[in-house]
């Protein structure tokens, strides 16, 4: 069993049909950890798809109580906000994201997530200190 931090562009597939939900849910079946910022981004995801009528408050409810129940060890984002600082101005990227990075960073985890832009800016930036820790959902999934 392999360990991964993922963010919450993994996450809200768990709940929502979208490209990548079966390379998401593949990674379920392994030991998996997030910064706490999970939480509040995957309820921000939900109240936009409800705000877009692409799903109902119901349903937007009810992913939300599976998704407060997935099996994830939610690391407390304090520690990482130095860190996740420097990231995103290194990388001119938002910080909520650089969170993520930082924690993955600091617990020595791949990092998975289904932002292409994020992983096009790891991917460019020049030190490759994050491009060799972080993968997309396809990368993660050829890894199990």
């Amino acid at each position: 069993m392999r360990s991964f931090l993922i963010d919450a562009s993994v996450a809200i597939k768990w709940v929502i049909d979208e490209d990548g939900t079966r390379e998401a849910l593949a990674l379920r079946s392994h030991l998996l950890a997030a910064a706490d910022l999970l939480t509040a981004e995957c309820a921000n995801i939900l109240w936009k798809k409800v705000r877009r009528g692409e799903i109902s408050a119901d349903e937007a409810g009810f992913a939300a109580k599976l998704l407060g129940r997935a099996d994830i060890d939610l690391l407390p984002m304090r520690s990482f906000f130095e860190p996740a600082t420097r990231i995103a101005v290194a990388l001119d990227h938002p910080a909520y994201d650089c969170v993520y990075l930082a924690a993955a960073e600091a617990v020595g985890l791949p990092f998975v997530t289904a932002d292409e832009r994020l992983l096009r800016k790891l991917r460019q930036e020049s030190s490759g200190r994050f491009a060799s820790r972080a993968l997309n959902l396809a990368e993660a999934a050829d890894a199990l």
